[in-house]
């Protein structure tokens, strides 16, 4: 078994340049913790696998297209391959988002 405190983690330099935590890392799938205060976002980006987000904390917008809704905790969305798409804090509260990429990109997301 092993057992992964977010805190242990650093946050990894993203072009986002928000806190974005790897928790799980193998070639099947990905995993990323991501925390937004107040006031910060997501760049639009485009990402090459299918990926889903859950919801851990709080209220945010999420963009997929040209869709945007707001979404709060316990919520699980899901996002196609090769679709923008895009998260803002537009609260006053933290936005935490477990993000989880399947299977493992083997090419990078683009950014918008």
């Amino acid at each position: 078994m092993k057992i992964t405190k977010i805190e242990s983690i650093r946050s990894s330099e993203n072009p986002h340049q928000v806190d974005a935590r790897k928790i799980y890392d193998t070639k099947d799938a990905q995993v990323v913790h991501i925390t937004l205060r107040p006031g910060e976002s997501l760049k639009r980006h485009i990402t090459p696998v299918d990926v889903f987000f859950y919801v851990l904390e709080g209220t945010g917008i999420v963009e997929i297209g040209d869709e945007q809704e707001e979404v709060t905790k316990d919520m699980l969305i899901e996002s196609p391959a090769n679709i923008v798409h895009c998260w803002y804090n537009r609260s006053d509260t933290i936005l935490r988002v477990l993000v989880v990429k399947t299977p493992r990109p083997i090419t990078k997301t683009t950014i918008l």
